[in-house]
């Protein structure tokens, strides 16, 4: 009589979730949470007969007939498309600068170009805020001195600019860094077989380095559209020395926070969240859709 074989049965092992558990516990709370409770909001609206009553989609509506959200919307988008390229195209020139290994005392030109990023977003903003001022700062200082008249960089007309300024001193080390490393990782070999063939240092750029650090490219792209809607802390600090510059919907950010603090508007506040998530992140898989395409 033959034996049968007998299978051991595969018992389910709970060991990977206990690793995980804490992450998730934590991820769930301090993220999940809180967007789920947005949306919530979202869907309500305090009256002033009947309190919180439930309206479905009617904030949304309202968002997207708000003239005050576009132009929010429109001014980011502009701070967008200006000064994103204008930041990567900087710290990308110093990337390659840096990695170059002719530039004299490269570590500490690197470590100074990175420094800002260091300094807090509050801090550098009242720091510059405070040089802007054509009475009292550089900008007032030198137009004392040399009998210039250099516009007032926090009148309205140069007021995005000037937060454009702050932005691209504060991360262009950052995304410096992030090319840099990317740099680094470049075989050796390649840049030896391109000096054979006489390969000069452009074409070395265009030819190795531009095309190993695509993915670098992409993912800082990704960083700073995600960080350009997100604009709240520059216009927040500089709202108190040029309130005639900065309106409470100068960025969709600061709108909803303006609706949420000072309007009291806490579920209209959160549709304008919702939205601005659900813009950044459509824009940014996009982004990274076609960075991926492109490798």
């Amino acid at each position: 009589m033959a034996e049968t074989a007998v299978v051991p049965t595969r018992r389910r092992s709970w060991a990977g979730w206990r690793f995980i558990g804490p992450f998730m516990a934590v991820f769930a709370l301090v993220f999940l949470a809180p967007i789920g409770y947005s949306i919530y909001l979202s869907l309500f609206k305090n009256r002033l007969i009947g309190g919180n009553s439930f309206v479905g989609l009617d904030n949304y509506r309202q968002a997207l007939h708000d003239p005050n959200f576009w132009s929010a919307l429109g001014r980011v988008s502009l701070f967008l498309v200006v000064q994103v390229p204008i930041m990567l195209f900087l710290a990308l020139l110093v990337a390659l600068a840096i990695d170059s290994g002719r530039l004299y005392g490269k570590s500490f030109f690197r470590v100074t170009v990175f420094l800002p990023y260091a300094v807090p977003a509050v801090v550098a903003t009242l720091m510059w805020g405070f040089m802007y001022g054509s009475q009292f700062g550089l900008i007032g200082s030198i137009n004392d001195s040399l009998g210039t008249a250099i516009p007032d960089p926090l009148q309205p007309s140069w007021i995005l600019a000037a937060i454009g300024n702050i932005v691209t001193w504060e991360f262009v080390g950052y995304n410096m860094l992030i090319f840099y490393s990317a740099l680094r990782t470049v075989p050796g070999s390649l840049y030896e077989s391109a000096e054979i063939d006489g390969a000069g240092e452009l074409r070395i750029i265009r030819s190795i380095k531009l095309p190993a650090i695509r993915g670098a490219l992409v993912i800082a792209t990704i960083f700073s559209i995600i960080g350009s809607f997100q604009l709240f802390n520059e216009p927040a600090i500089l709202q108190n020395l040029a309130p005639n510059a900065i309106t409470t919907y100068f960025t969709p950010n600061y709108y909803a926070y303006s609706l949420s603090f000072a309007g009291q508007q806490y579920n209209y506040s959160a549709t304008v969240a919702i939205i601005m998530g659900v813009i950044t992140m459509v824009i940014a898989y996009v982004v990274q859709l076609r960075g991926t395409k492109e490798r």
